[in-house]
């Protein structure tokens, strides 16, 4: 068995696609994320394109930061796939045909015929290990020379994170296992309402103060996550840590909190309002307030319709909402969105009505109500009412000025008319 180590972890990614930003590098977040749970310290990303020269150079480089390479992409068959060639050459070792990778291959094309060069995925790295592909024909790689680690991993999220899952952790752990190794977990919270220099300013203390758990905040475009990291001995001592700052956390500023981790917005929204309908009219956000609810499973259990009246005259016609409102208050308003939420309700016999109504610029501001000034409505049907004839509902409304540029005001109005909401179920 192989000495333990104390491990420190470079992530690699090879490929000349993922320099050119024709796609994102989910596989580093990924692996990162993953390799935290497992108490192993990640100290670097690196990516390089698919050029041998400076492949080596990136390794070379890895190995004066980390014991532990976790290399991802480029072990295709085709020319430009040079991670195991590359590797083999790094640690001056020749490529062999590994028979079991080449019967899984085999086995793989057998209805349908070996495509060309397709053997090239079954060389490895003389004296290297193979890791099982369940979803590709590129086998993973595992290359130990003294105390230096390689593991090479295909490209594809699909072949990479369950090959990282089955077979790639236990010899991690095996690798890793020491008296002193940590286990990292963490807890995000998320905000709406409060940007992310408020937070800072109103949990200044704890950040200043901060050992373990660490706090990292991260500005989304309308939300912001305040993640609470912390290390032990195992994820119950660790959760234990995290615990007391995270209930001062919400003593202070729990008011801007809508959930944690995995939590979504608009899929609370749905769970909150269990039998009950809702309706919503929208102006200024254009049927992003509906869009978001209906991407939740099960919408349909609750969401009676959803209704773009960006006129005046559609919301006077397909609202009800009185001329005089308008011509008095504006459209932007207050009474405006109370009326067109009773009105999207009225008319479609919901429980509850939603709506919103804005100046999204980057036109259309005044000194009164400047770009960004959005109003949110929200009525709710009154119950045991004396008289059953007569549907009363009851009104709140949400007075708004939301910074960025048009898209960007929309999406935060939308996203805060559904907290909005959520907090009034």
């Amino acid at each position: 068995m192989t000495a333990m180590i104390e491990p420190r972890v470079e992530i690699l990614a090879v490929g000349t696609e993922l320099l050119l930003g024709d796609i994102a590098n989910t596989d580093a977040q990924f692996l990162s994320r993953e390799l935290a749970k497992l108490g192993l310290p990640v100290y670097g990303h690196t990516v390089v394109g698919d050029n041998r020269e400076r492949l080596h150079a990136a390794l070379t480089y890895a190995y004066t930061k980390a014991n532990i390479v976790i290399a991802v992409g480029g072990l295709g068959p085709t020319d430009d796939d040079i991670t195991k060639e590359e590797a083999a050459a790094f640690f001056q070792r020749e490529m062999v045909l590994d028979a079991e990778s080449m019967a899984r291959i085999e086995q793989r094309f057998a209805t349908v015929g070996l495509p060309e060069n397709v053997h090239k995925n079954a060389l490895i790295p003389d004296g290297a290990r193979t890791l099982a592909n369940d979803h590709g024909s590129a086998p993973g790689v595992w290359l130990q020379d003294g105390g230096r680690t390689l593991l090479m991993l295909p490209g594809p999220p699909h072949e990479l994170e369950p090959m990282f899952e089955n077979y790639a952790v236990p010899f991690l752990r095996a690798l890793t296992r020491t008296s002193t190794a940590r286990v990292f977990v963490s807890r995000t919270l998320k905000f709406i309402g409060m940007g992310e220099s408020r937070i800072e300013t109103e949990l200044k203390d704890l950040f200043a103060a901060q050992t373990n758990p660490t706090l990292a905040l991260y500005a989304k475009v309308w939300e912001c996550h305040l993640r609470l990291t912390a290390a032990a001995a195992n994820e119950e001592e660790a959760y234990a840590i995290i615990e007391p700052i995270a209930q001062e956390i919400y003593a202070r500023v729990g008011d801007y909190i809508y959930g944690e981790d995995n939590a979504d917005l608009p899929a609370l929204v749905v769970a909150g309002l269990q039998q009950r309908t809702l309706a919503v009219a929208e102006s200024c956000t254009g049927g992003m307030v509906t869009s978001a609810l209906v991407g939740v499973p099960g919408v349909s259990d609750v969401l009676r319709e959803g209704m773009v009246t960006y006129s005046n005259d559609a919301k006077i016609t397909r609202l009800g909402v009185f001329e005089n409102i308008i011509a008095k208050h504006g459209a932007v308003s207050a009474e405006c969105a109370a009326a067109m939420a009773v009105g999207v309700a009225r008319t479609s016999g919901a429980d509850i009505g939603l709506s919103t109504t804005g100046i999204a610029g980057p036109g259309g501001g005044t000194p009164d109500k400047p770009v960004g000034t959005v109003y949110i409505g929200l009525a709710k049907r009154r119950e045991n009412t004396t008289d059953t004839d007569i549907v009363v509902y009851d009104t709140q409304t949400l007075a708004l000025v939301l910074p960025g540029e048009r898209n960007t005001i929309r999406e935060r109005a939308a996203m805060q008319a559904l907290n909005f909401l959520r907090k009034a179920i």
